[in-house]
């Protein structure tokens, strides 16, 4: 008699592997047009003032103080834009596509803009206006389902869309850079820039016209979903994220740039802070496996915490490369975990909590300048800074830990290839 046969262990994790690979491809087919569309809303829209201010600086002697009006001014309308979405929010899949589409265009006709004047308070104006239609836009894909509930692709699928705002940061500094190669001087980069905006948007439309799955109760009319309490507590942690990473990300190139004066080397700064953001999106949901997307936040939260520290200590290249890689590595892991926490956690008013926790980020954003602005009066320079802001990260992660199963009734998710977003 022939004993049956039983596949083996390495059988089944053959056959896991290879339906993972098959969710990882069927996502990518789903995501690419969301991610191609965040890449031109963040990559450009909210970032491309980082690695353009060292050439404006340079040939328009714009000052330090003036630099940081304009970053600001693009902060305050990304808070204003996310605040517009809090007190207005989509009802259905319809009205998301058309404001999606409203957004990709006016980021790229106000990158366009750019070069058509030199006066400080109008670029201030057009960065307002930028940073408004890229929280527009992050918001109408972070809120929406390039899947359906419960699919299994869906882990993957958040990922590479996920994954869009690193690599717009990145073809953004690498195009930057090439310009700066070929001698282009600060408004043939943001003409540049702006056609890439219109490019990235024209490839990504005609997958974004898809249906997106949104959460049932908001696809009729009627009165928005009532928030949970846990988001407030979830949206002041995101705050305190978006206070301490904001100075890096702004500075970094800059931090390059005083270190090695060659724009053939401190010129990739950026480029490798976004490409660590694009990789950390796709490696995050295979080595969190299993396990809670607030877990995963917490971690990248302390990681960043230890980059800002490197560069605060060491006054190295190294020290930015480590710092661009840690910092670029974790801050949209901690975007995906928390909009996947808050949305999980909201149900069926994850539009709105998506929109709360946008708001705030964006409200760091603003108040990360002001009180390094305000250490500065006080005598402390960039490594005091981001010395203080590493500790402040450092806190919110353990905090963050504190929040605990009492609010867990929308049921647990993971990021990773065997989870499920809800």
């Amino acid at each position: 008699m022939s004993t049956p046969a039983y596949p083996s262990v390495s059988d089944s994790a053959a056959d896991a592997d290879a339906a993972a690979a098959a969710d990882t491809r069927g996502a990518a087919t789903l995501a690419w047009p969301a991610a191609l569309a965040l890449a031109a809303a963040m990559g450009i829209g909210r970032f491309a003032f980082t690695p353009v201010w060292p050439l404006m600086a340079e040939e328009g002697g714009l000052s330090l103080a003036q630099g940081s009006w304009i970053a600001s001014a693009n902060y305050a309308g990304y808070l204003l834009g996310a605040l517009a979405a809090v007190v207005w929010p989509m009802r259905h899949a319809g009205h998301a596509r058309v404001q999606l589409a409203i957004s990709l265009l006016a980021v790229a006709l106000l990158t366009l803009a750019m070069p058509l004047t030199h006066d400080v308070m109008v670029w201030c104006a057009l960065r307002l206006a930028a940073g408004y239609a890229s929280a527009s836009a992050f918001i109408c894909v972070a809120a929406g389902r390039t899947v359906a509930p419960g699919d299994p692709r869906e882990p993957a699928a958040s990922a590479l869309t996920y994954a869009g705002v690193g690599a717009g940061i990145a073809l953004t500094g690498l195009a930057c850079l090439a310009l700066m190669a070929w001698g282009v001087r600060a408004d043939g980069t943001w003409l540049a820039l702006g056609g890439l905006t219109l490019a990235l948007s024209a490839i990504a439309w005609p997958g974004l016209k898809r249906p997106s799955h949104v959460p049932s109760s908001t696809a009729h009319a009627g009165p928005p979903a009532r928030v949970p309490r846990v988001t407030a507590r979830l949206a002041l942690h995101y705050g305190v994220f978006g206070i301490g990473y904001i100075i890096p990300a702004t500075f970094l190139p800059a931090m390059a740039k005083q270190v090695i004066a060659n724009p053939a080397v401190f010129g990739w700064a950026w480029p490798l802070f976004g490409l660590a953001a694009a990789v950390s999106c796709l490696l995050v949901p295979r080595l969190a496996r299993a396990r809670d997307e607030k877990r995963v936040w917490q971690v990248a939260q302390a990681l960043m915490a230890a980059g800002m520290l490197a560069a605060a200590l060491w006054h190295h290249i190294a020290a930015v490369i480590v710092a661009a890689l840690l910092v670029g590595g974790t801050f949209m892991v901690i975007t995906q975990a928390g909009m996947l926490t808050a949305r999980r956690m909201a149900g069926a008013a994850a539009p709105r909590a998506a929109a709360i926790m946008t708001a705030a980020f964006a409200a760091g954003q603003i108040l990360g300048p002001l009180l390094a602005s305000w250490a500065g009066r006080w005598g402390a320079g960039l490594p005091q800074v981001l010395g203080g802001g590493a500790a402040l990260l450092a806190v919110s992660a353990w905090r963050l830990g504190k929040i605990t199963t009492e609010d867990k009734g929308a049921g647990h998710n993971a990021i990773g290839p065997q989870g499920c977003t809800h």
